[in-house]
């Protein structure tokens, strides 16, 4: 059996914790011990699986310094974005912990006398989530809170380079009173992990797979659960734009920039792709931009830094890779050098030991333009790429050609313009004046597109993923009453008029 090596992604000698990989057959087991509970945990009554979601995030809220400082520690965000992280699990109990006291259903008229009509909303049944390590808090609890409180079980397959991070939330929704099959942890590579969600499908042990990562995994679950007529929830990758209208706040739109491009050392999905700025604009916009990105402070995620290091190598690879995507008609800005912050590749004003993390200097790309291989790729890392426009249309149309649809933002303070770019953006999510990161626990969030098939996460609108719709009639007329046939119908007259 293979062994995950968690890594501290700022301190290489700081090993977090070793994990056994799960096989395909123990995901497997995982999906038939879970399906296996269901029934079980479905017939607790509603209420009080929200009193359990109710005690979870008490819980949370207890543990929430330490729990952040592992997020910190485990995959490299700046303690202040773990808090938040941490923050949005105790949002989501907190708003789904009356849910169990609501479920609501209908009673609607029939057509027929002595004759009721009902919905019920009933469990899905078996869930498999499967999340990336960049919100590993956060992104988990929209999955998982909202599947219990409704009646699934979860097997839930978090990124190996939160292992720890995700043994420690299991242990809290067991200690708040979650039975341990009825959320089954497993740690597996991404093979092992399919093979034995594809065994599972095929027992029929899972009926609903909730995935949120990369546009290319996306298509491949998507594909292996059609082919079980199933519909997966999906949260993929984003290319996000932020459209800088001539009458745009300029200190607002670097502060959001900022943030937007370079929290979480843009491993967002919702991280912006690319700044559209307008033309009369341009110039202010970009050396403003240009000197808040140079005097940002990097290193250390537990000191005061706008990032620390990329979750581990792999993700440092991969933002290598897009900066070999730079063109020679494009220029680069933002640092004292770009790839991988060194003693030999300086950062001026790093904070702490770059030789002992995988820290990546902040770029701007500038002179993006359609057919650049950078105006759609999602470059998730700390790479922002700008481009002009000349009107608001030809900016929508630059904001929705590459075909990703999460999230979006405009900065102006005309209304016109607003409800333009609303009705013209094709991101399932938009900010005006406002940075195109950040979520609400009670809002829907999720993507179109190359982004998501549709589907939503958070607030009322994530039930319709963990929910299926149950229809009853119920005739107590004592005979066969048939829809459609055997309808009252009462007398009028046609020709009257006044």
């Amino acid at each position: 059996m293979s062994t995950y090596v968690s890594r501290n992604p700022a301190r290489f000698d700081d090993v977090v914790t070793e994990v056994p990989l799960a096989t395909s057959a123990d995901v497997l087991a995982a999906c038939e011990a879970a399906h296996d509970a269901q029934a079980a945990w479905a017939a607790v009554p509603a209420p009080a699986r929200g009193r359990v979601i109710a005690q979870v995030g008490r819980l949370f809220e207890a543990n929430k310094e330490s729990l952040s400082r592992l997020v910190t520690r485990e995959m490299g965000k700046v303690y202040a974005e773990a808090l938040g992280d941490v923050q949005e699990v105790i949002d989501t109990c907190d708003f789904f912990l009356g849910e169990g006291r609501r479920l609501y259903g209908q009673t609607i008229p029939s057509e027929m006398p002595d004759k009721q009509l009902f919905t019920f909303r009933v469990p899905v049944g078996t869930a498999m989530i499967i999340t990336a390590g960049n919100f590993p808090a956060a992104v988990p609890s929209w999955y998982i809170v909202p599947a219990l409180v409704t009646g699934n079980t979860i097997v839930w397959k978090p990124a190996e380079q939160t292992a720890a991070i995700a043994h420690a939330m299991a242990e809290i929704f067991y200690a708040g009173g979650v039975p341990r099959d009825v959320l089954k942890v497993v740690i597996a590579d991404g093979p092992a992990t399919y093979d034995g969600l594809e065994a599972a499908l095929q027992k029929r042990l899972v009926q609903k797979i909730g995935f949120t990562g990369s546009t290319e995994v996306g298509r491949r679950l998507s594909e292996l659960a059609g082919r079980h007529l199933q519909s997966p929830c999906l949260e993929l990758g984003g290319k996000n734009p932020m459209v800088v209208m001539p009458d745009a706040d300029v200190d607002l739109v670097v502060e959001g920039a900022l943030f937007a491009g370079f929290g979480t050392a843009g491993q967002r999905c919702t991280s912006l792709g690319t700044l559209w700025v307008h033309r009369d604009v341009y110039d202010a916009v970009r050396a403003r931009y240009v000197h808040a990105v140079e005097n940002a402070v990097i290193g250390d995620p537990f000191e005061s830094v706008l990032y620390g290091p990329m979750i581990d190598e792999k993700y440092l690879l991969t933002h290598d890779k897009h900066l070999g995507l730079i063109q020679d008609h494009q220029s680069v800005y933002g640092s004292t050098g770009v790839g991988r912050i060194t003693s030999h590749n300086p950062r001026a004003g790093f904070v702490g030991d770059p030789d002992a993390g995988w820290f990546a200097h902040p770029t701007i790309v500038d002179g993006v333009r359609p057919g650049d291989t950078l105006y759609d790729t999602e470059t998730f890392g700390p790479l922002v790429t700008m481009g002009v426009f000349d009107t608001l249309d030809e900016a929508i149309e630059l904001a929705n050609g590459h075909g990703y649809g999460l999230s979006s933002a405009i900065y102006t303070s005309d209304p016109k313009s607003v409800w333009r770019f609303r009705e013209g953006i094709s991101a399932g999510m938009m900010s005006v004046n406002n940075s195109t990161s950040g979520a609400e626990a009670h809002l829907p969030f999720g993507g179109n597109g190359l982004s998501g098939n549709g589907s939503r996460q958070s607030g009322i609108w994530v039930l319709d993923q963990f929910t299926r719709w149950q229809s009853m009639n119920w005739d107590y007329s004592g005979k066969l009453q048939k829809a459609q046939m055997d309808v009252a119908e009462l007398p009028f007259d046609p020709d009257f008029r006044l």
